[in-house]
């Protein structure tokens, strides 16, 4: 197996009675009987690229003894076609322990520079001093920062890929800041604070290999507390109140079952941390996580599957407006739904629902008149 070199092609240019020589993950490994009575391993090799089934039919016993499923592996092989599908018949195979899981594992397809940059700048948005210095510790530690770059946010939901949380952050502060902007009265600082450290805690949430896992911590934890105790040991010197305020927002945002009696906080407990809003008086991370979620859907250039992202800041605000007013004044929304005086369903838009209009907008109307006029 010495001879065995690593390669750079992807699994996805291989065709029929190609060699394939090289390291890849191992993400199937089950030991079946053929029809003759003789055992052999049924493999899964991944790359970054796609996934091809594998089997080993010669000394399938001893070489299943030199790796395990999610280990990086050295195979030598050739790929044959079976029943119109491709897979490798493998010659030798075993644990690569050199190799780094990063390379095997679906990254961002936007550059991770560009999105550190977003980051800083939404940073720099917040102005309070007790948590714009809380960010500043945080984007100082070279270690949490390299982490926070490189985790993903699920490890199959949303952005499921190296750099996802860092994609997603920045997505989540920049809605935040947008919210802020249309709401004045908000506390922008702590909104905006909550927003780019929600998630902190993914940092130590996974592991790396073959595939993305669970640490222990992750999966006894859980990103929730572990974000908590992430923040709690930066923000020993903050004041009691805007600490609290922040790891509310840290604990409850995935919504209101997080929270004690399974409900946030009322609106005169947290009136002076977060000031009285017109858009809700329980102003949450979760609220701006369901509209980045409502962006994504319904813009294109803010979707992984897709190279249409505009790099050019102003055309991807533009089209940020475009589905922000359009969804909240011309889309109805099926839950906002309420009854009228004969029982029949009246449809509302968010605007709609929020008194911020007295109908439900059309196109034409919206085009003609694209924005809320202030009062």
């Amino acid at each position: 197996m010495s001879a065995v070199t690593e390669s750079a092609r992807s699994l996805t240019s291989l065709r029929a009675g190609d060699e394939l020589v090289g390291v890849y993950a191992c993400t199937r490994k089950d030991r079946l009987t053929a029809r003759t009575g003789s055992p052999y391993l049924a493999l899964e090799l991944r790359d970054r690229t796609g996934a091809l089934p594998a089997r080993v039919f010669r000394d399938a016993d001893l070489l299943a003894g030199r790796f395990e499923r999610g280990d990086l592996v050295r195979v030598a092989g050739r790929v044959e076609r079976f029943r119109d599908e491709l897979q490798v018949e493998l010659r030798a195979i075993e644990r690569a322990d050199a190799a780094d899981p990063a390379a095997f594992l679906p990254v961002a397809y936007r550059d991770l520079d560009e999105l550190d940059g977003f980051l800083e700048h939404l940073a720099r948005e917040v102005h309070d001093p007790e948590y714009s210095a809380l960010l500043g510790t945080l984007l100082s530690d070279g270690a949490l920062r390299a982490e926070w770059r490189r985790a993903p946010c699920t490890r199959g939901g949303h952005h499921a890929y190296l750099g996802g949380l860092l994609e997603h952050t920045v997505a989540v502060g920049t809605l935040a800041l947008e919210a802020c902007q249309l709401h004045p009265r908000l506390n922008s600082d702590l909104l905006l604070c909550a927003a780019l450290v929600h998630d902190l805690g993914k940092t130590r949430e996974f592991t790396y290999g073959a595939e993305i896992g669970l640490s222990e911590e992750g999966r006894l934890l859980g990103h929730l507390v572990l974000g908590q105790r992430l923040l709690g040991e930066r923000a020993a010197g903050m004041d009691p109140a805007r600490r609290l305020a922040l790891e509310h927002c840290v604990l409850c945002h995935h919504g209101a079952d997080a929270a004690p009696g399974r409900r946030f906080g009322s609106a005169e407990a947290l009136e002076e941390m977060l000031g009285e809003s017109a858009a809700s008086h329980r102003v949450n991370t979760s609220f701006v996580e369901r509209q980045n979620g409502t962006d994504r859907g319904r813009n294109a250039r803010k979707t992984r599957k897709t190279y249409r992202f505009s790099k050019d800041w102003q055309v991807h605000e533009a089209m940020t407006y475009l589905t922000l007013y359009s969804y909240n004044f011309c889309w109805c929304v099926r839950t906002l739904r309420v009854k009228d005086e004969q029982g029949r369903w009246q449809q509302r838009s968010p605007a709609l629902a929020a008194n911020l209009t007295d109908h439900v907008w059309t196109w034409p109307e919206w085009f003609k008149r694209p924005a809320v006029q202030a009062s």
